[in-house]
């Protein structure tokens, strides 16, 4: 509920989100009919997905649409398809990728301070050093 808040919130020239893609933690009915509300197509991992699929399973053809109302159940069948498998596997390119770098590279394990304040202004403070980093390199390009 928070994100899709923030979402809503954003300036019109940033364009219209139209999928929300989470990993499973953030996977639950009311939030798959939240999204479903807010009029985002929520793509929200049931559970966790193997990394290697056998080669018949990844090419097979997609299976037809449940008839159903069920919200989680139609969300499970989009995330079943060719077209929500390749929606989902961007995760993987945009997100992941900085959190490996962050916690890797960067050695950023755990938080230090205790408290929601503190714990939210070391994670900025985090994210801000991965932005210059980020801007540094690139700038070097």
């Amino acid at each position: 509920m928070p994100t899709l808040e923030q979402i809503v919130a954003l300036p019109a020239v940033l364009g219209e989100v139209q999928s929300l893609i989470t990993d499973n933690g953030f996977f639950s009915q009311a939030n798959v009919i939240a999204c479903g509300d807010a009029g985002v197509e929520p793509l929200l991992a049931l559970k966790r997905q193997s990394h290697h699929t056998p080669v018949m399973e990844r090419f097979a053809s997609d299976a037809p649409e449940p008839q159903t109302t069920d919200p989680v159940v139609q969300m499970a069948h989009r995330l079943s398809t060719q077209a929500g498998r390749a929606l989902y596997s961007l995760r993987k390119q945009t997100v992941e990728p900085v959190f490996g770098i962050i916690k890797r590279v960067m050695g950023w394990r755990q938080m230090s301070m205790r408290g929601l304040a503190k714990a939210q202004g070391e994670w900025s403070l985090v994210t801000m050093a991965w932005n210059i980093k980020r801007m540094h390199v690139l700038r070097a390009a």
